[in-house]
């Protein structure tokens, strides 16, 4: 089931997404001794974060976090890095040591064991919380259109497409589109789905068409993010401008 949230600006929408998603956190820690989350990386999440690192009683040191996706042939710390980004944003920013951060190492020459290392690591574990985010193509993670939907992967090299691509390169992390890497690492939408709940934080105008189709449009691979109104826990979380296309009451 998809839950619309619209909020005034996205400090707000950030805020609540965050608020439940510690909660999930809280929850699963005081279940299973443990919680098991996936985070994603982009401006989009930065409020969302501020808050989460901010909730008050979460013992972190409980936590183990797995990235979603990264780009392949760029170092840690290359600036576009989503590795870089993620600890700056977050990780590094978190009153307490996680108990695991499982980063995609996108410099790894050979993709397909990194990619088997990362199954190994996350298949054996049940998933608590994905946090994501979509993008203006509509995908989730680097799953963009066509996205695979039926794939037994838990991660996957993939294929990023013009408006993928453009939409990096416009966010101002590389300095021209040759730069712009067109291959990646990425979380298999399966993967995604075994998370017991998504909390999925969306702001902005430039959003506001996939969101639209995610979540009044049918569901098809060509709209990646269209697949959570089947989920049975999603939490969408939007500002106004993300939400100006929508056409019911939410």
């Amino acid at each position: 089931m998809l839950n619309v949230h619209i909020f005034p600006d996205k400090v707000a929408s950030g805020k609540a997404a965050a608020a439940r998603g510690a909660e999930l956190i809280r929850k699963a820690i005081a279940t299973y001794g443990t919680a098991n989350i996936v985070v994603a990386t982009a401006p989009s999440q930065n409020e969302m974060y501020d808050a989460l690192v901010a909730e008050k009683d979460l013992d972190w040191g409980k936590v183990n976090i797995f990235h979603l996706d990264e780009y392949i042939g760029l170092d840690e710390n290359h600036p576009a890095s989503f590795r870089f980004n993620l600890r700056k944003s977050f990780i590094d920013r978190l009153p307490s040591k996680p108990l695991k951060f499982h980063p995609v190492q996108g410099e790894n020459p050979d993709p397909d064991a990194v990619c088997a290392a990362l199954e190994a690591e996350i298949s054996p574990l049940r998933l608590d919380v994905a946090f994501i985010g979509i993008g203006e193509n509509g995908h989730i993670a680097f799953n963009d259109p066509p996205a695979d939907f039926e794939t037994k992967r838990s991660y996957l090299p993939v294929k990023l497409d013009e408006v993928c691509r453009h939409q990096q390169f416009a966010e101002g992390w590389f300095p021209s589109m040759d730069a712009v890497p067109k291959i990646a690492i990425s979380m298999s939408v399966p993967q995604i789905f075994k998370a017991k709940a998504i909390i999925n934080t969306v702001p902005d105008t430039r959003k506001a068409a996939a969101v639209a189709a995610a979540v009044e449009g049918p569901v098809t691979n060509m709209c990646p993010a269209s697949i959570l109104q089947t989920h049975p826990d999603c939490h969408l979380y939007l500002d106004a401008p993300a939400a100006s296309l929508l056409k019911k009451e939410y």
